[in-house]
Parts: C-alpha cells; structure tokens; sequence
C-alpha cells in the first residue's frame, strides 16, 4: 500500500508526487497509466517512473487535435467513453483531468476506469466542482457570460453531473468501496480570470447562503483501488 509521505499542495501537482511513491515500491515494473481525457488536459508528469501511456478521449475535431499534439502517448483510443478500450485490471493509475464534468454518463464511465484498475491502483481525477459558485455560473451563464469566465477560448458547455463534485465523489466512492486517500480544492480558475469573476463568484456565494462556494473552483482528488479481495471492488 502506498505510504503518501510528501506533504501534498494542490499547485506543486501532488499526483506527480503519488505517481513517484507509487514507482519508487515497484521499482522494476514498467507502469501502465490511462490517460483519461487525453485530448484537452495536460500530460500528467510521469518522470522518473517508467511508464506505458494510453490515452482516451470522445471523439470530437477538438479532442483529434489535442491528442495529436500530444508525444507522450504509447497508444490512444477515441470514441464513446463507455465503450472505448479498457482491459480489466491492467493499469496502475488512472488520470481523469477536467473529463468528469464534461460528459454525460460520468459514473457509467468512473466505473469502466475503476474496474480497467488493478487493485492497489490509483484514480487521480481532478475537476472543476459544480457546487461551487463557479462551477453554477459556468452550468448556467449565456455565452456571452462564460466568454467573461472564460477570458479567452470559450469551451463547449459541461455537462456537470451530481458526481462531478467533492460530495458527489465522496458518495461514488463511498458506494463502490474505493478509498479516498486525499482531496484538495483550489480557486485557480478564479483567480486567473480576474476580478470581475471574483466578484460574480463573491455575488453567487452570498445569494446562494453558501451553498455554492466561492472558496474553491477545482477540486483533486487522490483515491485507491483496494487490494483486499474482500472489499467492495468493481
């Protein structure tokens, strides 16, 4: 079982830290990571595990090109999600950045990563948290609104399911017995979209009772797969 001992911060990238520790106890496996999402979110830094990278992604123009762009992947594969290439128990870790608001379906496909898993397997799943005052502006804004959260490059509308969200998660991993080793917020996407954002964000906080926080954007989240053959595994 992986023992997390570097202090974890959500903005010096702590799955490139559990990445290290979870290599450093099997130091002449080579790796086999998914890529989840591959086609719009950064590369997850690997270095210096040896790793196989295969990534997945929907099928979309957008997403062809930023896989193509891409020169860290072994293998890929696009399509529906829910049917896309996953062999069972094959890989250490899975990274979904930025994918599990955008989609529909999002358990359905949760539970295709978790099961392609081997156990003692990593998820690493960061997204952008639907109950947070952002995360309500960007469900809800007209265009022209989300081109102000947005700044520049205005993506297509998520999906934002209940999943998509700390307590969501927290309840999906929950049911499915996997552990959540940490978690960690950030308002990054805030923050860099300016003032004006701060402020709409500020406005939804107050106007909702807090109910959607203005305190975080983004969520991280660190969870096992465990290696009990009596625990709750898909």
């Amino acid at each position: 079982m992986t023992d997390l001992r570097t202090p974890p911060t959500f903005d010096t990238d702590v799955f490139h830290e559990r990445v290290r520790e979870y290599a450093d106890e099997r130091p002449f496996e080579r790796l086999r990571v998914l890529d989840a999402g591959c086609g719009r979110s950064a590369p997850l830094d690997l270095h210096p595990a040896e790793c196989h990278v295969t990534g997945v992604d929907v099928d979309l123009a957008e997403v062809q090109a930023g896989v193509r762009a891409r020169r860290d992947l072994d293998a890929w594969h696009l399509g529906d999600l829910r049917t896309v290439p996953m062999p069972p128990r094959v890989y250490d870790i899975v990274h979904a950045s930025y994918l599990i608001e955008r989609i529909p379906h999002a358990e359905l496909v949760l539970d295709r990563f978790v099961a392609a898993l081997r156990p003692g397997g990593l998820m690493l799943v960061r997204f952008r948290d639907r109950d947070s005052a952002f995360g309500r502006l960007d469900r809800i804004a007209p265009r022209w609104l989300r081109s102000i959260l947005w700044q520049r490059g205005v993506p297509p509308r998520p999906v934002y399911e209940r999943v998509a969200s700390l307590a969501g998660m927290r309840a999906y991993c929950l049911m499915r017995g996997l552990v959540v080793v940490e978690e960690h917020t950030s308002a990054g996407r805030v923050t860099r979209s300016g003032t004006v954002v701060r402020m709409l964000c500020r406005a939804v906080a107050v106007l909702s009772r807090n109910r959607a926080t203005s305190a975080y954007s983004e969520a991280a989240m660190v969870i096992r797969k465990p290696e009990n053959r009596y625990a709750r595994i898909i």
